[in-house]
C-alpha cells in the first residue's frame, strides 16, 4: 500500500519531512479525524501485533542467546528450543546450562548425563553443581568409581555428595571420643584392676556404595569406643597395655566395625593413654565396709534376739515368784486350819519357828561371804 494513500495524520509518518515540532500538531489532526475505514483500523491492529510479536521474539531472543551460545561453542548440546521448555518447566537454564557446559568440558562421558536429566534432578530439589563437581572430582581421582544416579541418589538423601567424595580421596580423621564432648578420654579397666584412659584417632575414607543407608561418624565413634573399652578390660595387666598400645588397635580392627557404615577405617591410633585410680582397690573396700555393715546388723540382730529371751526368763522367773509368794500365803491358812482341827500343837508351831529363823540366818550368813570370796579371787 503507498503510504500517500492513507488519510493525511497516518502518512505524514512516512513522511521523512516531519520534525520534532510538528508532531503535536500531527497527533492531534490525527485523534481529530473524524472516522477511519475498516481497512484502516484493521491495517493498524496488524502492524501493532506484528510488531508486538516481533518484540517478544526479540526479547526471548535476548534472554536465551547467551547461554545458547555458549552451549553451541562448548557443544553442550542445548538446544534454543530446549531454554525455552526449561522456562515453562520451571527450570533455571543459568543453573543447567553451566553445569552441562562444566560436564563436557571435563569429559564425563556417562549416558545417564543428559539435560533432561539434569532438569528432572533440578525439579526433585537436588543440587545439580554440586553434583556436576563431584562427579569431575570422581572422575579425576581414576580410584573412585561414582555413576551419575550414584551421585544424584546421594544428593537426594540429604548427603553431601562432594564432601564424600572429597573424604574418599583424602581420607579423614574423627577424634574418639569427639572434640567438645563432656567426656575427654575413654576410661576402662583391666583385669587388675587399674583404670586407664585412652584417647584414639580414627582415619576413615567414605564408602560411596553405602554412603545412602549406612551409619554416619557417631556410630564409628561408638564402635571404636566400645572395642578399645573391650580390649583394655581384656588384658590381664595394664602394664602389658602400657607397654604395647598397639594391641588396642589390631584387637579393634579385627572386629570389623565400619560394617554397614558409610565409611571405611583405614587405622586406629591411640594418641594419648593415661593411668587412673586403682578401681579395683577401691571396690574392694567398699566391698569390705558392704559387708562389715552386714555383719554388725546381724550381730545386732543376735543381740537383740538374746535380750528378748532374757526378758522372757526375767518374765518367767517374776511368775514363778507369784506363785512362790501366792503358795506361802496358803501357808498360815493351813496352820490355822491345823490349829482347829487339833492336827498342830503350840510347840510343834515354836519349833518350826525356830527352824525357820534358823534358815534365814543361815541364808544371810551365806550371801554375806559371796562378796568376800569374789575379791579373794579377783586379787589371786
Amino acid at each position: 500500500m503507498n503510504p500517500l494513500s492513507l488519510p493525511l495524520p497516518v502518512s505524514a509518518f512516512f513522511d521523512n519531512s516531519i520534525t520534532s515540532a510538528s508532531l503535536p500538531q500531527l497527533s492531534g489532526s490525527l485523534f481529530a479525524q473524524q472516522q477511519l475505514s475498516p481497512g484502516q483500523v484493521a491495517l493498524i491492529v496488524v502492524i501493532f501485533v506484528v510488531l508486538l510479536v516481533l518484540l517478544v521474539i526479540f526479547s526471548v531472543f535476548l534472554s536465551y542467546f547467551r547461554w545458547w551460545i555458549q552451549s553451541f561453542l562448548t557443544g553442550a548440546k542445548v538446544s534454543f528450543w530446549d531454554l525455552v521448555g526449561m522456562t515453562f518447566r520451571h527450570v533455571k537454564p543459568g543453573v543447567i546450562v553451566p553445569s552441562k557446559i562444566m560436564a563436557v568440558q571435563a569429559g564425563l562421558n556417562d549416558p545417564e548425563l543428559t539435560t533432561r536429566a539434569l532438569e528432572a534432578h533440578f525439579l526433585a530439589g537436588g543440587n545439580v553443581p554440586l553434583v556436576i563437581r563431584a562427579l569431575i572430582a570422581a572422575n579425576k581421582a581414576k580410584t573412585i568409581k561414582l555413576t551419575f544416579r550414584e551421585a544424584t541418589a546421594i544428593d537426594l538423601a540429604g548427603r553431601n555428595v562432594l564432601e564424600a567424595v572429597q573424604t574418599s580421596v583424602y581420607p579423614r580423621v574423627i577424634d574418639c571420643p569427639p572434640r567438645g564432648s563432656a567426656r575427654r578420654s575413654l576410661d576402662a579397666v583391666a583385669k587388675n584392676g587399674i583404670q586407664l584412659k585412652v584417647s584414639a584417632r580414627v582415619t576413615v575414607r567414605s564408602n560411596l556404595q553405602q554412603l545412602i543407608g549406612g551409619a554416619t561418624e557417631e556410630t564409628i565413634i561408638a564402635r571404636v569406643g566400645e572395642g578399645i573399652v573391650s580390649a583394655i578390660g581384656s588384658a590381664e595387666d595394664h602394664w602389658v597395655v602400657l607397654e604395647n598400645p598397639d594391641r588396642i588397635s589390631k584387637a579393634v580392627l579385627a572386629r570389623r566395625l565400619d560394617s554397614q557404615t558409610a565409611f571405611e577405617i583405614v587405622s586406629i591410633d591411640i594418641a594419648d593413654i593415661d593411668v587412673g585410680e586403682n578401681v579395683g582397690a577401691r571396690l574392694k573396700a567398699d566391698q569390705a565396709e558392704a559387708d562389715t555393715r552386714v555383719a554388725r546388723a546381724r550381730a545386732e540382730m543376735r543381740r537383740a534376739h538374746a535380750v528378748a529371751l532374757e526378758q522372757e526368763k526375767v518374765a518367767s522367773i517374776q511368775e514363778s515368784r507369784a506363785k512362790v509368794i501366792e503358795s506361802e500365803a496358803e501357808v498360815p491358812r493351813a496352820i490355822a486350819e491345823s490349829f482347829r482341827s487339833g492336827k498342830l500343837g503350840i510347840l510343834d508351831y515354836f519349833k518350826m519357828r525356830n527352824i525357820e529363823a534358823d534358815t534365814e540366818m543361815r541364808r544371810s550368813v551365806a550371801t554375806s561371804s559371796q562378796p568376800a570370796t569374789k575379791t579373794a579371787e579377783t586379787a589371786q
